[in-house]
């Protein structure tokens, strides 16, 4: 049997994006961007995504740059958790 300490765990998905959405206590919305040619014409075109994500610290706001990372299931849409934020941004400034 292989020892715990031995065994490394696979890495873990990690995207960048920005808050679009702050959905309740402890969750935002992610809209990740990602740009690559077309599979037919090779024009770039830009593709974007939203994820559910848990924010454990409560400290990303709308506007802000986040780095994300995958985890395991939190409830039925989340399954990425906030791992910092990379940049403070202008949407959050009308909060009160």
């Amino acid at each position: 049997m292989p020892d715990a300490a031995s065994e490394q765990r696979g890495t873990r998905k990690e995207r960048r994006g920005v808050v679009v959405s702050k959905s309740g206590d402890r969750s935002v919305v992610v809209r990740v961007e990602r740009r690559g040619p077309h599979p037919f014409y090779g024009k770039v075109v830009r593709q974007a995504k939203k994820y559910h994500t848990h924010d454990a610290a409560n400290a990303a706001r709308v506007g802000d740059e986040v780095r994300i990372v995958e985890c395991r299931p939190l409830s039925r849409l989340k399954r990425w958790r906030v791992a910092e934020v990379l940049r403070t941004g202008q949407g959050g400034a009308a909060e009160a």
